[in-house]
């Protein structure tokens, strides 16, 4: 049972605002169109990343098949769940990841909603989930339908993406060295690992 002495973490009216993934795409498409990405912070090299990023999510969109597994889990959900997602256009992580959150939704029969939030526009919600206190995204916020409550929480990536996010950063890698070696990775998992993470998370909403 939902345990109801947790405070809410979100109101329905911030739900009521969010975007769906069509309308979040929709906003990364049409600000493309103007040269510019999500996002307080606007740079030639954010708008580039936001580029590659659109090509990764079309491709995600068309590709990206659930596990069985995943999806047998799917089936013995029994509860309605929100899943709030803090994200933006321009973050690579969240182009490779986003994409399999909303096929899980999609294919859960209407017990996963998922909602969309912008980091920049909700660093109240963002400073709640900080990972080793870096506003990391995407982050996944799984709530209690009835009441908003939190079940739990994921992000920003793989267990395995993390550690070597934190492998080089040790190295003292470049931002760019680091992309390449982290997109690579991704391209090669093919979103297996992401899955199985969250297919311990769909076992615990079973």
């Amino acid at each position: 049972m939902p345990n109801t002495s947790l405070p809410p973490v979100l109101t329905p009216e911030h739900l009521a605002g969010a975007y769906s993934y069509a309308s979040y795409r929709q906003l990364i498409d049409e600000l493309m169109a103007e040269g510019k990405t999500t996002g307080t912070t606007q740079t030639e090299a954010l708008t580039a990343y936001a580029r590659l990023n659109i090509q990764r999510m079309e491709r995600l969109d068309a590709k990206a098949q659930l596990l069985p597994e995943l999806q047998d889990a799917l089936d013995k959900i029994t509860q309605t769940y929100e899943w709030v997602i803090l994200t933006e256009g321009w973050c690579g992580d969240a182009a490779q990841i986003v994409p399999v959150l909303e096929k899980i939704a999609q294919a859960s029969n209407g017990r996963i909603r998922t909602y969309y939030l912008l980091r920049d526009e909700n660093l109240d919600l963002m400073d709640r989930y900080l990972t080793n206190g870096s506003r990391s995204i995407p982050k996944l916020v799984v709530l209690n339908a009835d009441l908003l409550t939190e079940v739990t929480n994921w992000g920003p990536r793989p267990a395995l993406a993390q550690d070597l996010f934190l492998e080089m950063k040790a190295a003292g890698a470049t931002h760019e060295e680091f992309a390449e070696k982290l997109h690579g990775w991704y391209a090669k998992d093919k979103t297996v690992a992401t899955q199985h993470e969250l297919l311990t998370i769909l076992h615990g909403l079973a």
